[in-house]
């Protein structure tokens, strides 16, 4: 039997700073933002005075971490998107995703990845090796084009409002089955979205699939994609939905154990 009196400290709920408090809340709402937001929709929205809503904003401008435009709207700058990739840059990704990376491995004996986005590509930070006689290959620290493999066309997916006027004349053709189009990278999204996982019919190299699927940080933002490459000559007939399936259980597999953190 425990003794000890009990630790009021504990149990006492913790004093937020006022100030703080709303200053995060205006800047996490125009960081979700596209279009940027005036005093008076955002002071309605969070339920703060507009008088408090200025200064706050006009203290965040002076810092650097938003914007006024012409319209007087006020939106995020890439200091908040900085700040969030060097949270990011110190989480070790690779070993978050080492399990999920494992059980594709086992499951699949193909070669696994796990990618970041860069711009309009994904670089490799992490790789398990194929074990059959024929496997693909791509070097921990190489690049891809984020439209034409599987992990790339996940992100892309996740997030296709952000990357879709990017691509307009970025679409360049590897094989005979690259998507050179706006109009079928539109249809190739929606059907990534509809199945949970990318596939790549060899868009990128010739008779080489790859499958992919985001795993997200907290806030629901996509920070990585795990994939599995395959040559054609190692797809049964019915294994590449089997594949994908696994590429989506080993990102949510991420997914939770970035939650967790």
């Amino acid at each position: 039997m425990n003794d000890s009196p009990p630790n009021k400290d504990a149990a006492r709920p913790v004093k937020l700073d006022s100030t703080l408090s709303k200053g995060l809340m205006v800047l996490e709402r125009l960081a979700r933002s596209r279009n940027g937001m005036g005093v008076s929709e955002l002071a309605r929205e969070l339920e703060l005075s507009k008088s408090n809503t200025f200064r706050l904003l006009q203290t965040l401008t002076a810092l650097g971490y938003l914007r006024n435009d012409e319209s007087k709207s006020y939106s995020a700058t890439m200091k908040v998107w900085q700040l969030g990739r060097a949270v990011v840059e110190h989480l070790d990704l690779s070993s978050i995703a080492a399990p999920q990376m494992r059980m594709l491995s086992d499951r699949t004996g193909e070669a696994i990845y796990l990618a970041v986005p860069d711009a309009l590509s994904v670089i490799y930070i992490d790789k398990i090796e194929s074990t059959k006689p024929i496997r693909s290959w791509n070097p921990i620290g190489g690049s891809a084009p984020i439209h034409c493999v599987g992990t790339g066309k996940a992100l892309l997916a996740a997030d296709y409002d952000h990357y879709r006027h990017q691509l307009r004349g970025q679409l360049v053709k590897y094989t005979e089955r690259t998507i050179t189009s706006l109009k079928a990278m539109d249809e190739d999204v929606e059907k990534t979205q509809e199945r949970g996982f990318a596939l790549d019919r060899g868009e990128f190299r010739d008779r080489i699939y790859s499958f992919g699927a985001v795993a997200s940080l907290p806030n629901g933002r996509p920070v990585a994609a795990i994939g599995v490459s395959v040559p054609d000559v190692n797809l049964t007939e019915g294994r590449d939905q089997e594949i994908g399936e696994l590429v989506m259980g080993a990102a949510a597999g991420v997914t939770k154990a970035l939650k967790g953190m």
